[in-house]
């Protein structure tokens, strides 16, 4: 049976570990209201964008711009991996890393190029002899919108110059306060299915389809890259809410467990003396 004093120290332990994940509960909800509110105002500009490209592009030819040119056969691909910093979040890093692994090795480790955005992401691949060739940490905090076009501008640079065949996007879609979807995009080259949903018939693009398709492809892939960046903002700051509420409500449970091994504890060595006075005083009479 353990002793008083190991127990008292324990329970103490557990308190203060307590009070760290009641605190970084109520950082992360704030944090979550804030990115939730950024991410719901930007999907229905990043949605209309991306509708507008989904109807001009099957009527143009994949010549019209650099990134529409579908590198054939495949030798090289590239993977944008979004993770987050820190950790303290649930498997919201391991489920990504997990699903950027199991794609890589669908296309081949040797062909892969990685852009890792988040800390965790970047030091694991790197540790693990992974082509890393981007990495972008510590922005999460002050997430800005130049970040989206910093790493959009070295996605295309490789697209055309390095002769990449595909670029996807694996990230964490943001869809409740429970559920995060993984999703692994296509980023490059742009899709040229058109959407039937959306009829733009009485329509009149000015100068022409081609001018538009050269204005709209860089516009829609800085939005784009913004909405993975804040739809995995948003899921990293719920999950680690999620994670530090279950923490310190596992925590309660704990001291309520440690606190009946305590109460226990205590009642055997006041039994132990008070048998140990009885035997004392019968050894006396003796």
């Amino acid at each position: 049976m353990p002793t008083l004093r190991a127990v008292k120290r324990r329970i103490g332990a557990v308190k203060n570990t307590q009070q760290v994940t009641r605190a970084m509960k109520m950082v992360s909800a704030a944090r979550m209201k804030k990115a939730q509110l950024n991410m719901e105002r930007a999907r229905p500009y990043s949605g209309k964008v991306a509708e507008l490209l989904q109807h001009v592009l099957p009527s143009i030819s994949r010549d019209t711009h650099p990134l529409l040119k579908i590198h054939s056969p495949i030798e090289k691909a590239g993977f944008v991996i979004i993770t987050a910093d820190r950790g303290l979040c649930g498997s919201f890093n391991t489920k990504i890393i997990k699903l950027a692994e199991n794609k890589i090795a669908e296309t081949g480790k040797e062909k892969c190029s990685l852009i890792c955005i988040g800390r965790r992401g970047n030091d694991y691949f790197r540790k693990r002899g992974y082509n890393v060739i981007g990495s972008y940490v510590n922005f999460f905090n002050e997430l800005d919108f130049g970040h989206a076009v910093q790493i959009v501008e070295q996605i295309n640079n490789l697209y055309v110059k390095e002769g990449l065949g595909e670029v996807h996007v694996i990230y964490n879609r943001f869809k409740n306060m429970l559920t995060q979807e993984l999703r692994a995009e296509r980023f490059l080259p742009l899709l040229l299915e058109e959407n039937e949903s959306v009829k733009y018939e009485q329509c009149l693009f000015e100068p022409g389809k081609p001018e538009i398709v050269h204005s709209l492809v860089p516009r829609h892939l800085n939005v784009q890259m913004w909405q993975y960046l804040l739809e995995s903002n948003a899921s990293e700051q719920t999950a680690r809410m999620v994670a530090m509420d279950n923490a310190t409500t596992n925590a309660e449970d704990l001291l309520k467990r440690l606190q009946l091994t305590y109460n226990k504890t205590r009642q055997a060595v006041i039994t132990r003396e008070i048998l140990e006075v009885v035997s004392g005083a019968e050894a006396m009479k003796q």
